[in-house]
């Protein structure tokens, strides 16, 4: 199965933007990880095609404080994993 790569820019570091994800795929049941993205950005990828839609319109509203400027989506490999979780932050 294939997964989808979401990268969300804006606002949306130090504000908990990967704990309310989080808390939001787990409500969708689907599978994936986030993680920081550089200083700007936070990535997903997430599995479970029929649930990613949902997930994905859900990005452009974040947790109280969040600014979310752009939700982009591209094809990704399989997450690989249960559940969704976090992952460390990216290295740019």
């Amino acid at each position: 199965m294939s997964a989808v790569r979401i990268v969300i820019s804006g606002r949306v570091q130090g504000i908990g933007y990967r704990d309310w994800l989080v808390h939001r795929a787990h409500r969708a049941g689907v599978r994936g990880w986030v993680r920081n993205l550089g200083e700007t950005q936070v990535e997903a990828v997430v599995g479970q095609a029929d649930a990613v839609e949902r997930l994905v319109s859900t990005c452009w509203e974040g947790p109280r404080g969040a600014r979310v400027t752009a939700v982009t989506r591209a094809v990704a490999d399989d997450p690989g994993v249960t559940g969704f979780c976090r992952r460390p932050s990216a290295r740019q």
